[in-house]
């Protein structure tokens, strides 16, 4: 009698509850929306305020990348400075808009840094948006719930952005998925974006799920089957909301095969989703003379890659220790590793420094070149034997191409882009090599230094005759044939 009364009195409180719920649901709503009206009311006229008339004596469209590391000198970058000069020379009177925090640097050194890394000028000027808070997007800032607090800092990176100038076009070509709902219904823009890799994919996931420790995955929590549980329901969570926010993009670009896959999975957008090669500068490289190496006796492996965690430059010279090991002083004093890359803060110095004790600890010379111009890249390239790249899932690896068109024997990691798009047969023919392990990279240098001259000639032609799919003209070609629907 007593659980019968307790019961009914619960139900008496949730029936009294209902009414005000209800109400304070409805009035929270309607707050919300009306916030979200006055927002989008006083958006669209900063936006009116700041219209341009061209010559025509129509309004020019305004075109906004948003790329917060512009000045840095990765792949992604090498992807804007293209985009950039593709659509500059197909819309000429428009103006294009870079969103940055680079505020160390001024926008003719960002520009003149794009010209000596990628060797790109473009044709008309830029102008360029400094940002306050691009501390917020780092990972450096959240020790736990990285992606969710990267994301969040994103929006509120990406509100700054909106507020200091209001674009016709909107294109992400960092990978801030977070950002497209705010320039879409906020600004009432056009968004598009190139993604280079999903900010959590189907294979984090099952990393997760399988407990095996990564860079993205400390061992403490891989170890701990209740850690693991939370983290998988937490991954899970995000996905969601990440696929509803990369679904908010009217023009989708991927930069590879294994990227195409992960983002239909996740956002499933297969109308609006194309793969679009990013540009390598294949026509430079491929200027390099291939007969040269013939007579070498001293050899170079080199390394291109931003200094990031998930590049996995420990696993390099560590394979090279374990190469090393099994040489003579006279091998040894003939062969040495070369790590090049760009560092985009403070954490990617620090992480070079790690990776000098590393290899202090170890007892090999490594040489490492931080930010260097392109023709000194260049210049390494023509003199290297082997081009190394070691990151699981990679999502195309610009790098591996230009190692490849440079004349360089590609040792890449079996999976990602470099399995499935690059480091593949060109006409039944071996291009390279791919290894997933210290062991088995370590095996592959061996066995590339031991072939002949004439064998390492015989792939490094196949290597350089597959890699014209990767050229500038190709990117340029594909890019304005998908983002040309921003435009109507």
């Amino acid at each position: 009698m007593e659980g019968l009364m307790c019961l009914c009195g619960m139900m008496r409180l949730l029936t009294a509850l209902f009414i005000p719920v209800l109400i304070a649901s409805i009035a929270l709503s309607l707050v919300f929306v009306l916030l979200f009206i006055c927002t989008r009311l006083w958006i669209q006229r900063k936006k009116k305020q700041s219209v341009e008339i061209g010559k025509d004596g129509k309004k020019k469209k305004v075109v906004a990348f948003f790329h917060p590391y512009c000045n840095a000198g990765g792949g992604g970058e090498r992807v804007l400075w293209c985009a950039l000069r593709s659509l500059q020379k197909r819309y000429k009177d428009v103006i294009y808009v870079i969103y940055t925090g680079d505020k160390d640097a001024s926008a003719e050194q960002i520009l003149n840094g794009a010209a000596a890394r990628f060797n790109i000028k473009l044709s008309h000027p830029v102008k360029f948006i400094f940002l306050e808070k691009r501390g917020l997007v780092e990972a450096g800032c959240y020790p736990c719930f990285t992606l969710l607090g990267q994301s969040l800092g994103s929006i509120v990176l990406g509100w700054e952005a909106l507020t200091k100038c209001v674009p016709d076009i909107y294109i992400d070509s960092m990978g801030c998925a977070f950002t497209l709902p705010l320039f879409k219904y906020l600004g009432g823009c056009h968004v598009g974006c190139y993604v280079h890799y999903p900010t959590i994919s189907m294979d984090m996931l099952s990393v997760v799920h399988s407990q095996h420790a990564r860079f993205n995955n400390a061992a403490f929590i891989s170890n701990n089957p209740v850690l693991s549980r939370l983290k998988l329901i937490y991954y899970y969570l995000f996905a969601l909301f990440y696929g509803w926010v990369g679904s908010c993009s009217d023009v989708i670009m991927v930069n590879s095969t294994w990227t195409f896959s992960h983002i239909l999975d996740l956002w499933k957008c297969s109308d609006r989703t194309s793969i679009v090669y990013p540009p390598c500068d294949v026509q430079t490289f491929l200027d390099l003379n291939l007969n040269q190496h013939k007579e070498k006796e001293e050899h170079s492996v080199v390394s291109i890659g931003q200094f990031r965690p998930e590049k996995d430059h420990p696993l390099q010279i560590r394979a090279f220790a374990s190469l090393l090991e099994n040489k003579n002083a006279e091998q040894r004093a003939k062969l040495k590793l070369i790590l090049i890359g760009g560092c985009r803060n403070n954490e990617d110095e620090l992480r070079v420094s790690e990776l000098k004790r590393l290899s202090s600890e170890m007892g090999i010379p490594v040489e490492f070149k931080v930010n260097i111009p392109f023709a000194e890249l260049k210049k390494h390239l023509s003199e290297a034997t082997i081009g190394l790249h070691t990151m699981w899932n990679e999502h195309f690896g610009i790098g591996i191409v230009e190692c490849m068109a440079a004349g360089t024997i590609i040792l890449a990691h079996n999976s990602g882009g470099p399995k499935l798009d690059i480091v593949v047969p060109y006409e039944e023919h071996q291009t390279g090599f791919l290894a997933d392990s210290v062991d088995s990279y370590a095996a592959a240098m061996d066995h590339i230094l031991s072939l002949t001259p004439e064998q390492r000639l015989s792939i490094r032609k196949n290597a350089r005759l597959s890699v014209g799919r990767f050229s500038d003209q190709e990117f340029e070609a594909n890019f304005l044939a998908s983002s040309e629907t921003l435009f109507k």
